[in-house]
């Protein structure tokens, strides 16, 4: 089941895909897709309901992100091997962790704004997992039962704020529209490998990353394991787990970012695909 949000943004309703890839609106069997609505139970709601039996909803609709009101957004770095390698560091012995602002989600083809004064912001194709059943220390073995399901996540990043500037990569990763997310949660049961998934990024046309869940050091119910061990995992929670090789960063022999222009397309086997427009900051008068 592909579930989704739309409509224009702060008033996105809930939609849900059917057989023939029509979205179909939500709204009458379910409020929304949030935290509030995931725990109680909006997935087990909407698989009742026939999609055909809903009304139809315009293909020039807007697609918001697929979750609304997430008040988690946790990420996990360097939890690709070749990713770990373009960038010269060491293959790590436990996840890490950090975390993006919930204020820079947006739908999956809204623009994605460069930061005033921005250098180096680069560009990260992500599988996310959104959390149905919250809980502290999971077993691993248990641990994909707490996953409502996965999506796209474009992890957009400001290396010099991330890498350059102190702190913690948090600088790096927060501003608005830095976490594209989307077009659909997709249901646990559509994805049989969450290990085993072609993912791919392209900037203007031209392939910048290709690659595949299979080289993730941390799997997704470990990962989920391990975050659990350190703090309560609660319905709506965003766990974005990593990135392959291809960032601009680690381009050789001269790196490569974001300037403002571009158009990035982006997506991951069975999850759909993001297109952004990539524009520079404006302030509002």
């Amino acid at each position: 089941m592909k579930l989704l949000r739309f409509g224009p943004k702060g008033r996105e309703k809930p939609g849900i895909l059917d057989k023939q890839g029509v979205v179909r609106d939500l709204s009458g069997a379910i409020d929304d897709i949030t935290p509030a609505t995931l725990a109680a139970g909006a997935i087990a709601k909407a698989r009742k309901i026939d999609p055909e039996t809903l009304p139809k909803v315009s293909a020039r609709t807007r697609i918001g992100p697929c979750v609304g009101n997430v008040r988690h957004f946790i990420a996990i770095g360097l939890n690709y091997v070749d990713h770990a390698k373009e960038t010269n560091s060491p293959i790590p012995k436990e996840p890490i962790i950090f975390s993006k602002a919930p204020s820079c989600i947006v739908g999956p083809n809204d623009d994605v704004v460069i930061p005033p004064g921005s250098k180096k912001t680069d560009w990260e194709v992500e599988l996310a997992v959104i959390i149905g059943r919250g809980g502290y220390q999971i077993d691993e073995k248990k641990a994909l039962s707490h996953v409502a399901g996965y999506a796209v996540c474009h992890d957009v990043s400001e290396r010099e704020h991330q890498l350059e500037r102190g702190g913690t990569w948090i600088k790096g990763k927060g501003s608005p529209t830095f976490g594209p997310l989307g077009p659909w949660l997709v249901t646990r049961d559509e994805i049989k490998d969450t290990q085993n998934l072609d993912m791919f990024l392209d900037v203007n046309g031209k392939r910048m990353q290709s690659g595949s869940t299979k080289t993730m050091i941390f799997a997704v119910p470990h990962l989920v394991s391990y975050l659990s061990r350190f703090m309560l995992l609660e319905a709506g929670d965003v766990i974005t787990t990593g990135t392959p090789p291809g960032v601009g960063m680690g381009l050789k022999p001269k790196p490569r970012f974001l300037k403002g222009g571009e158009t990035v397309r982006l997506g991951i086997e069975g999850l759909g695909e993001q297109t952004q427009k990539v524009v520079k900051f404006k302030k509002k008068k």
